[in-house]
Formats: C-alpha cells, sequence, structure tokens
C-alpha cells in the first residue's frame, strides 16, 4: 500500500507553493493559481519520487507497493528524462565557470576481464565545474571490434584517445564515476540504448543531497 504524504504537501500547493484548500471531492485547490490535484494522484507520485531518489529499482517498488511493474517502470523512466532536463537547467548556468574533465570507458564489472567486451564500452565525457557534474556521452567504439587489435595496441588506442584535463588524481570527476559504479549494481546490466538516461539520473542524485534531488523532481515533474 502507498504510504501518506506529509501534511505539508496537503496545504502547499505543489505548483506555486501557495495555500491550498480541500474540495468535497477530495481533490486540493490552489487558491492562487486555481490548480487541482488528486490527493490519491499527488500521494502516489510523491512516494514514487521518493523511492526513486532512495535508489530502488522498479521491481523493488513494485513488490513494496503492490503497484504495476511497467507502470513503476514507465515513472521511473519519466524521472530519469527529468533528471536529464535538471541537470541540463543547470549545465547552462554553470558552463562558463573554469572546469576539468576526462574521459571514462564504463564496463560491466562482470565482463571487465573479457577483452571482447571492451569493445561494447560506453564512453562519455565527465566535467566538473567546481563541484558540480555534467556528463556527455562520446561515439561508440563498437565499430572498432572487428578490428585485429592486441593487448598492446588496444591500451595504446584507449590511451591515444582518452580525453584529460585535471590538476590532481583524487578529484570529483574520480568520486563520481566510484559513485556511478556502485549505482549501476543493482540492476546487473543495462540496455545501451537506455544507459544515457540512467547517466543523468546518477549525475543528478550525485550533485544533490537526497531532499535537493527530491524538492527539484517534483517541482520539473508539475511544472
Amino acid at each position: 500500500m502507498l504510504q501518506r504524504c506529509s501534511m505539508l504537501w496537503l496545504t502547499e500547493c505543489i505548483y506555486c507553493s501557495n495555500f491550498v484548500y480541500h474540495l468535497k471531492d477530495g481533490r486540493l485547490k490552489c487558491y492562487k493559481c486555481h490548480k487541482k490535484i488528486s490527493k490519491n494522484k499527488l500521494n502516489k507520485v510523491l512516494t514514487l519520487i521518493d523511492a526513486f531518489i532512495e535508489n530502488e529499482t522498479a521491481l523493488h517498488t513494485s513488490n513494496r507497493l503492490k503497484l504495476s511493474y511497467v507502470s513503476i517502470q514507465k515513472y521511473f523512466l519519466t524521472f530519469r528524462i527529468l533528471s536529464g532536463v535538471i541537470s541540463q537547467n543547470e549545465y547552462e548556468k554553470c558552463k562558463n565557470l573554469s572546469c576539468e574533465y576526462e574521459e571514462y570507458f564504463y564496463i560491466e564489472d562482470s565482463k571487465k576481464k573479457q577483452k571482447e567486451s571492451l569493445f561494447e564500452a560506453i564512453n562519455f565525457l565527465t566535467f566538473d565545474y567546481q563541484n558540480h557534474i555534467y556528463t556527455i556521452l562520446l561515439p561508440s567504439i563498437t565499430k572498432y571490434k572487428n578490428d585485429s587489435l592486441n593487448d598492446t595496441e588496444f591500451k595504446k588506442f584507449k590511451r591515444d584517445s582518452k580525453l584529460i584535463n585535471i590538476r590532481k588524481k583524487h578529484n570529483n570527476i574520480n568520486s563520481f564515476w566510484k559513485y556511478l559504479e556502485k549505482s549501476l549494481l543493482p540492476y546487473k546490466g543495462i540496455d545501451k540504448k537506455n544507459f544515457g538516461f540512467f547517466l543523468k539520473e546518477i549525475e543528478f542524485k550525485y550533485n544533490h543531497t537526497k531532499e535537493e534531488a527530491k524538492k527539484l523532481l517534483i517541482k520539473e515533474y508539475f511544472k
């Protein structure tokens, strides 16, 4: 069953933060913007956002709340897309600041010792704008898969193609990569076509505390 949301959300408009009052049909209406919303729908969305920010998988959330797995998946995909929107908006505000950056090759933990899997790696640039992380996916290196590269040649390929501009070994970028690896473990493999959504989700969560992330996501969802 869905948990009841905080009474804060029953007295404050999610659209404009002004006072709301209760209608006879069970909905809430804002006295300022006049928008209406079902308390049940509001409670459901807030509960799912909370689960999403707490890093629950869609399957776990579905089982815990006794809700449709397909429905939860759709909500979580929406949250990931919105995470990307928020991240892009934040990037626009800080893109003129000085930054460090480095390229990263992501390979599933179970495949790291398999040479052929290196060609399936997902590579992306990670920027650190004064402790604010921003990521950009790079073109796939799958096209090199049929090339007969030995170990030395492949290491040279990685080294020569690596983009880097960092001033110290232990930096915010490395911390983000560790956070990324840990965050992806519960999923036990992610389809490449969806990796960008997960990358932006993790970037968003890394840049904010859980409370900040929840508030930003709620605001963006009901915009």
